[in-house]
């Protein structure tokens, strides 16, 4: 009788290799180890990065120096086409991009820039919003919309 219990379907299981259990295994002897050293050993092998006693790359690499990465502002980035289906008159602000679902999680407390990739022909009035880029606002123009506090 089939039950849960004894459910299997063909090459459900395989049997393990069997290591160090006599010569007939197959496996025997060195136990697929090869001969003596180092990793033939319990425990044996080198570390993680050990290079044979030759300095090893994380101790020749300079550790020293300036990254701008814990200065770097991050912004929250919106193309304009993406402004163009939910907006129609009124202004874009931080509050009704949240509102409209444009900015959701750790974004809604970063710095907002918008970018201008798609079509766009809104006149839009965008208030405090942080950064712009630089077709952004050339598309923004063209459309009659406006920028305030930027």
């Amino acid at each position: 009788m089939l039950t849960l219990k004894n459910l299997q379907s063909p090459g459900a299981h395989k049997n393990i290799k069997r290591i160090g259990r006599g010569q007939g295994s197959g496996q025997g002897t060195q136990a697929g180890k090869g001969h003596k050293g180092q990793k033939a050993r319990n425990g044996g092998g080198a570390r993680a990065g050990f290079e044979g006693g030759q300095t090893p790359l994380y101790r020749r690499l300079p550790k020293v120096g300036f990254n701008n990465s814990v200065f770097a502002t991050v912004y929250a980035v919106i193309n304009l086409e993406k402004l163009a289906e939910k907006f129609d008159k009124e202004p874009v602000t931080k509050a009704s991009l949240i509102d409209k679902g444009y900015l959701s999680g750790a974004n809604k407390h970063l710095p907002i820039k918008i970018l201008a990739k798609g079509e766009f022909n809104k006149a839009l009035t965008f208030k405090g919003i942080e950064k712009f880029s630089a077709k952004a606002l050339e598309l923004i123009k063209k459309a009659g919309g406006s920028v305030e506090n930027a």
